[in-house]
């Protein structure tokens, strides 16, 4: 899914000459309505769920380029947490998608955490359908300015920095480029590592070759094991027809192995079979291929904790961390974030005069630890160049965008309630184990929700072992679906 399709652009469009839109919403009139007036000018694909989004995706040829979902969506449409979790899968599957948020949730916080999240834009309900088509056209401009900017970018470009931190990783891509031998990147979400992988694999003799990445942490366990090594037609249901994997697809070039961390471990022994000798099976076939492909893995993880708790193999990472680079966040890289932030105005601000950041908001910016990194200046960017064009962009209109600014608007909800739980204390019928049992089964059945009921996951989130877990789920009584 990952993949564009071969009658698709970079703005994701199909055969139709319409860019790619998902329309997700729980609600049928505005689903009925919106694909009625955006019929003419999008392929649109809706559905009303997180999950039927996902059987959706995994339906179509393509992922499209842009979305507009709402917030609330089943099974919780009364909050946003459904549409949070929507935006990060999405944006698990394509980095580059244009997520366009329609929703009535539309409190200060919710729109700042879905921008954070990498929501490009937020619009309320109810919606005016002039300025909806405003929206979407405004980021299919978007779309094709990246295009335009990548086709001329020159190699590296995507490694922009002077920081000592950027000298030493030229240094290393440079020295692990040549070898045939696996490479392991470590660092933190938004970082940059599949920009990393990308010029190491520019950088290589297979330059010329297919570069295919794949995100471990979005499919489930069959379903990667069928985007990775193929299948066999009747392999499972809707294998209608025989298919060709990544580690084919990928031929002598590279494949980036994204979130390797989340690989289930029936297909750790499967990669690392690969790794050995080459040798795969598609799904539903008994006889063996061949991988010359080079393997590019990455990790916000520690890998080496995970194969202490017996979640990550120990050859398989021995194998894959034979050539390690560790990937710097952008606040151990000095002045780069200013650099980079000419490149974003540069890209972003298109047909229309650049912001321009006075001297308070410019050592605000320095200051900053960018928990969203790269990945969050870009935003950062974006969303100034919108509300800010030709204009100077002082310490207040600054902060507005940070994440730091949610994290403190949370800390004042949360004084908030001191003295509610003072009220509550000298009450009554107050009995701490009880409420205690609450919250832990609140966070676990969220936990569960979030990793799809997946054990393994759900205690990662939680920061217990799966033992543990299933102890605790079974002393709450706690329903885990097969």
């Amino acid at each position: 899914m990952e993949r564009l399709a071969e009658n698709q652009t970079q703005t994701g469009a199909v055969d139709s000459g319409k860019p790619g839109l998902l329309l997700i919403d729980d609600d049928s009139l505005i689903v009925n309505s919106l694909s009625l007036v955006l019929d003419t000018e999008y392929e649109i694909h809706t559905a009303s769920s997180r999950k039927q989004t996902r059987t959706l995706l995994q339906k179509l040829a393509y992922t499209p380029s842009l979305a507009l979902i709402d917030l609330g969506l089943p099974p919780a449409p009364h909050s946003p947490e459904e549409g949070y979790d929507l935006i990060n899968e999405l944006i698990a599957l394509n980095p580059d998608i244009k997520i366009l948020v329609l929703s009535g949730q539309g409190g200060k916080e919710n729109i700042q955490h879905a921008l954070t999240l990498g929501a490009v834009d937020f619009i309320n309900k109810p919606c005016d359908i002039p300025l909806l088509r405003t929206r979407l056209a405004h980021q299919i401009m978007m779309l094709e300015a990246e295009a335009s900017k990548r086709s001329k970018a020159p190699e590296g470009d995507s490694l922009l920095g002077e920081s000592q931190a950027v000298s030493n990783l030229h240094i290393l891509i440079k020295q692990f480029a040549d070898t045939p031998f696996p490479v392991l990147l470590q660092g933190e979400s938004g970082c940059g590592k599949e920009l990393v992988a990308h010029y190491i694999h520019e950088q290589s003799p297979r330059g010329s070759k297919p570069f295919l990445s794949i995100n471990c942490a979005a499919f489930s366990a069959e379903l990667l094991d069928a985007q990775l090594f193929g299948h066999a037609r009747g392999a499972f249901t809707g294998a209608t027809s025989n298919k060709a994997g990544f580690f084919e697809e990928a031929g002598e070039g590279s494949l980036f192995l994204d979130e390797i961390a989340d690989l289930p471990v029936n297909l750790q022994s499967k990669l690392l079979r690969v790794l050995e000798n080459g040798e795969y099976y598609r799904l539903g076939e008994t006889q063996p291929r061949t991988s010359t492909a080079r393997i590019i893995a990455a990790t916000n993880r520690e890998l080496a904790t995970q194969v202490r708790t017996g979640e990550f193999r120990q050859d398989l990472y021995h194998r894959l961390s034979v050539l390690t680079i560790n990937v710097p966040p952008l606040r151990e890289r000095e002045k780069d974030c200013l650099l980079l932030l000419e490149h974003f105005k540069d890209v972003y601000q298109t047909g229309n005069a650049p912001f321009l950041l006075d001297q308070e908001a410019e050592d605000c910016l320095l200051g900053y630890s960018f928990p969203g990194n790269v990945r969050e200046l870009r935003n950062i960017v974006i969303r100034l160049c919108a509300k800010y064009s030709g204009r100077k962009v002082g310490l207040s209109e600054l902060q507005n965008e940070l994440e730091s600014r949610i994290a403190q608007t949370a800390l004042e909800a949360a004084n908030d309630h001191y003295e509610s739980l003072e009220q509550e204390l000298t009450g009554k019928t107050f009995r701490l184990d009880d409420t205690l049992q609450e919250w832990e089964s609140r966070y676990i059945r969220t936990a569960l929700r979030l990793s799809g009921n997946n054990l393994s996951k759900a205690a990662r989130l939680l920061g217990v072992n799966r033992t543990t877990l299933y102890s605790r789920i079974q002393r709450l009584s706690i329903d885990v679906p097969e």
